[in-house]
């Protein structure tokens, strides 16, 4: 009973805070939520309509709509993760000053916003790109499936990716002005602008070293289906992603200590 009750009392602690983080960055109107959808919608329908006058129509074989909204979903999960927990923490570090509020609520929460917020726009850019006759609904069951586990291993992996980030950050306060940086560099090895296939035979193994690629290409093999060869291990992906998480944390174990609590 100690140990459901624990979890209970984290979990509400979580929930209040994620509604705390909403509240704060969105507003209370529908308006400012909103923008979680619309920013990622208008990057697409903008980048379809220059590449639809610029390029063909398929691009490797493939239709230019479900790449893009693939590739950019996933890149923008992963960056907001990023400059969310590491510009967060010292945010709200007046929290701390309550006893039950550690550093690990505040992150989870606000990496939970996160990805909520970015599960949010994947449907609707997702439903809005289908009606525009650009991208085609998964046609069986286990295609959905593929897309659920390729999305949520997305976070995974985005979320211990941040987390790490952030705990570096929190003891070398220079690096802070080197993430923004840092994030358009990740871009090429995040697999969201390139797919495996088209990685040369010889250089494909050391290109799916890289964790973050795996997750968009489960993503891709479930928009895609037959129509395209996918490359991915997800038990590597996880395994990369709990090797993170779990660094990040040990060196959160003395966070409070480096950060400054008014």
């Amino acid at each position: 009973m100690t140990m459901f009750s624990t979890a209970r009392r984290h979990t509400r602690l979580i929930g209040a805070l994620m509604l705390r983080e909403a509240t704060t960055r969105f507003g209370r109107e529908w308006g400012g939520f909103l923008w979680v959808f619309g920013e990622p919608l208008i990057f697409c329908v903008g980048v379809l309509f220059m590449w639809g006058i610029i390029k063909p129509e398929y691009e490797h074989g493939i239709r230019v709509g479900p790449f893009i909204m693939t590739g950019y979903l996933c890149l923008t999960l992963l960056r907001h993760m990023i400059s969310g927990t590491g510009n967060g923490l010292q945010a709200n570090v007046g929290l701390l000053h309550h006893r039950q509020v550690t550093i690990y609520h505040v992150m989870f929460s606000r990496n939970l916003v996160e990805f909520f917020g970015g599960t949010g726009a994947f449907v609707i850019v997702y439903i809005a790109l289908y009606f525009m006759g650009e991208v085609n609904f998964p046609t069986n069951w286990p295609r959905w499936l593929l897309l659920l586990e390729g999305w949520f291993l997305c976070g995974w992996v985005s979320m211990a990716v941040a987390t790490f980030i952030a705990s570096l950050i929190l003891r070398f306060e220079f690096l802070e002005r080197a993430v923004a940086v840092a994030s358009y560099t990740m871009i090429p090895a995040s697999g969201c602008f390139t797919m495996a296939a088209w990685v040369p035979a010889q250089y494909r193994d050391e290109y799916l070293m890289i964790p973050l690629p795996h997750s968009v290409e489960m993503v891709r093999g479930a928009v895609f289906g037959e129509f395209v060869h996918t490359y991915y291990n997800p038990l590597y992906a996880f395994a990369w992603g709990a090797v993170l998480l779990f660094a990040g944390l040990v060196f959160f174990s003395d966070a409070k200590d480096r950060m400054i609590i008014d």
